[in-house]
Formats: structure tokens, sequence, C-alpha cells
């Protein structure tokens, strides 16, 4: 097991009070399988993201253990802190404009980030050397041109290409872990489809293991060996990403595969959630689903289901004691 959570608790301090994002949440990822943590904005998924990586905000709080590779994350300070974002653990931002450093050019960029992790694990550090690392990381991203590119700032790119130079960046560090949240987002159609395949070879390439925070099933489908659906900062459903499309179990997936857009459907109006995800700030008691829920019972007002084993995967739902 590479990444193992257990009991993640993330509050955010705001001035209408404390906001409950991820709550109680436990899972684990092997090395090089890839998960997809999926549900609507505002589920946590972007807040688990940044708890493994040590980027929440000053204003957040959070309990529990995230552990990558036998390594407390929570505990780490100081200089092994600085080491661990890198070289155990590498994210990709939502919006690629904003991943680089908007006065620097690319190859500045890269090769700091090679001379940083170095120095942290007291290697030496040679620049002609590590500028063959940088331009082998852009080909291996199949990045035409690299050395053009390299020259280049990021306004000069597209957003394919920045988000190409940072998966690279991913590369030349060598994570043991690479964490994409949202990383097609700001992309178009044709631009998104070579951006999932590009991730999905180098998992293969490279032996990564690979967490994918997305909203969109159906663009995690295509990288994912599992999903981990998530509502109102708290695990519904995981298992297999065959069997969680083609026969999920808790409702609240079940809507998510139904409102996937499929090709087949030759008429009729798109099937949406009805509702609205909570106000975290002050969240439904009982199942949080259940305003929601088409299937909700007496004792879903009442009482939070707790995790249970349903056939083939973990589920959060009293249909299923």
């Amino acid at each position: 097991m590479l990444l193992d959570v257990k009991g993640l608790r993330v509050n955010y301090r705001t001035v209408y009070g404390n906001l409950e994002a991820i709550r109680s949440l436990d899972f684990s990822v092997e090395k090089g399988e890839s998960v997809a943590i999926v549900g609507e904005s505002g589920c946590g998924k972007s807040s688990l993201g940044h708890a493994i990586v040590r980027l929440l905000p000053p204003n957040a709080s959070y309990e529990g253990s995230v552990t990558v590779d036998g390594k407390d994350v929570f505990t780490l300070k100081g200089r092994e802190l600085r080491a661990y974002r890198g070289s155990e653990a590498f994210m990709i931002f939502q919006d690629p404009l904003n991943s680089l450093n908007p006065v620097k050019r690319v190859d500045r960029q890269m090769l700091e980030a090679i001379r940083t992790q170095r120095l942290m694990r007291g290697e030496s550090y040679d620049e002609e050397e590590a500028t063959r690392v940088v331009i082998d990381g852009l080909k291996g991203v199949r990045m035409p041109d690299p050395e053009i590119i390299l020259r280049r700032y990021p306004h000069e790119l597209s957003g394919g290409q920045i988000q190409r130079v940072v998966i690279a960046m991913a590369l030349v560090m060598k994570p043991k872990i690479l964490i994409a949240d949202e990383p097609t987002s700001a992309l178009d159609v044709t631009i998104q489809a070579q951006v999932m395949k590009l991730i999905k070879e180098l998992k293969a390439e490279y032996g990564m293991s690979v967490l994918f925070i997305t909203h969109d099933m159906a663009v995690a489908y295509t990288v994912a060996d599992r999903f981990l659906v998530m509502y109102a900062g708290e695990l519904s459903e995981l298992g297999p990403v065959d069997r969680v499309v083609t026969d999920p179990l808790h409702p609240y997936t079940v809507a998510l595969v139904n409102s996937i857009p499929h090709k087949s459907k030759k008429e009729g109006d798109l099937v949406s959630i009805p509702g609205s995800p909570p106000n975290m700030l002050s969240p439904p008691g009982g199942c949080r689903f259940h305003p929601r829920c088409p299937k909700v019972m007496d004792v879903c007002k009442a009482e939070n289901p707790a995790i249970k084993q349903a056939e083939d995967r973990l589920l959060r739902c009293h249909l299923y004691d």
C-alpha cells in the first residue's frame, strides 16, 4: 500500500462559522494504482488533495492520518516536508495558467525544481545535466520542440502545453504518487483527451500511483482502476471502475451515473440530480444525502450510516444494513 488515509477530517474556520469539508474519510491507494475521486463541487475532493500534500490554507485544521509509503505526512516539518512535496507526492492543480510563475521562463522553473530536490537530498547539482533531464521530461510527455518550449514564458504557451510542462515536471521529480486535481477542466475537449491519454500512458510506463480528482465520471473512467465517490465530505461508494459504473449501489452513485450524457440517448432531456449539495456550514443530520435521495427512509433522517462492505465495494447507506 502506498497511500493510506485514516479518519481524515478537514475543517475551515470562516467568518460564518466552522465549515466541515471532510468528515472521517478512510481509503488507500496501492502502488501503481489509479483511484478517481468523484463527486459534485464542494464535496471535499480538492481539500483531500491539498491535505495529502500539506497545502491546506492557514484557516484549515485537520485530524486523522495520511501515510505515504510508510511516512506520516502530518508529522513532517521544515526540510522533511519540503523534500516530501515533489519527491513523494506531486500535485497538478486545476487551472494550468496558475500552475507556473508568469515572470519566469519554463526552463528556470523546471531547473529550480530539480535543484531544490537534489539539495534536499544532499546530492550534487549540475545544470547542464539537469537541462538534459528536463528536455527528456518534455519529450516524455510528447512535447514537440522541447528546446523551444523551455525558452518560453507561461503566457506564450497554450493551456494544454502548460499542463504538459507541469506533468513533465512531475516526471523529472519522480514522485511516488501523482495527484491530479481537475487537470482537464480548463482545456477543450480535444486537449482533454490528449492529457488523459498521456496520464494513463505515463502511469503504465513509470509505475506511478495516481489520485485523479474530478467531477466528471466519464473522464475519470478512462484512467482509473477504482472510483471513490464522495458526497458532502464523506465516502459514499468505493469500488472497481467497471462495477461502479455498470452496477452502482449507492443512490447518489446511481444518480451520478444516470446524469452522464450518452451518445445512445436519442431523445429526451438529460437526467439531473434534484436539489443542491448541502451547505457545509450546517449540513443535514443523519445521512447527508437524504434530502435528495429517492429511496430515503426514516432511519436516514435520524442516523448517519456506517461504512459497510457490500459485494465488491464499500458503501455508506442504510439500504444495505
